[in-house]
């Protein structure tokens, strides 16, 4: 009988039983609750996204938009607020800031936006990229330098603009040519869904371009990938 021997082969064991509960069991439970799996994924997600368009660090956006100050708040609608913002490069660009409800939520988040990313069409909103940072879901735009057609038509008078018969009739059929584009052109055969005055927006030249394209498919299913509290361009 020796107890200092039998007691060292009991710490020897649950030192062991500690080692394999550390190594195996808790990387488990971790993946089954998506604190690595999960970010895997959306790391993975995110690598291919950034093939297709480019991705914004939230430093970039805040120092763009000077912390989303109120001052450069251009709108906001169904989908989300809008910001005015500068790059370093200079470039003027439209923030539209979502919210997001769960990492799967931003997976599919992800995929919606690699498939706007690749429309393109002179009567359409430019995407310039994104960013997906913790609950924050950023879109970034081309600015457009007239704001919506709404506000163009029915906002506060110092924001209403005459439009003569030919602007209108210009802006009439660039609408008409993004949505044939959108529904019958491209590859994709997107159905805008909420097409409103809104959702035009006007460059410094008067041209139409639809926004919000592909973001109705984003927000129907039971509001699973961006909930709707505020909104957009």
């Amino acid at each position: 009988f020796d107890p200092p021997a039998s007691k060292s082969a009991g710490t020897v064991a649950g030192i062991l039983a500690a080692i394999v509960f550390v190594v195996f069991v808790i990387p488990v439970v971790l993946w089954w609750r998506g604190c690595l799996g999960r970010k895997d994924k959306m790391a993975q997600d995110l690598r291919g996204l950034a093939l297709q368009i480019g991705l914004f660090t939230l430093r970039q956006i805040k120092a763009a938009t000077n912390n989303f100050d109120a001052a450069n708040k251009i709108g906001e609608g169904g989908f989300g607020s809008v910001y005015k913002g500068f790059l370093s490069d200079g470039t003027t660009i439209a923030v539209k800031q979502l919210s997001s409800k769960s990492q799967q939520g931003n997976r599919e988040f992800l995929t919606e936006i690699g498939t706007i990313s690749a429309l393109q069409h002179p009567h359409l909103v430019k995407l310039y990229g994104c960013c997906i940072e913790g609950n924050q879901l950023l879109l970034v735009y081309e600015y457009m330098e007239n704001n919506s057609l709404a506000r163009a038509l029915f906002g506060p008078e110092e924001f209403q603009l005459k439009l003569d018969w030919r602007t209108r009739h210009k802006i009439c059929l660039g609408i008409a040519r993004g949505l044939a584009y959108l529904h019958e052109e491209s590859r994709l055969k997107i159905v805008h869904r909420d097409i409103k005055a809104t959702n035009i927006l006007l460059d410094k030249d008067l041209n139409p371009k639809i926004s919000d394209f592909g973001l109705a498919k984003l927000d129907e299913e039971d509001n699973t990938h961006i909930s709707t509290k505020i909104a957009g361009t």
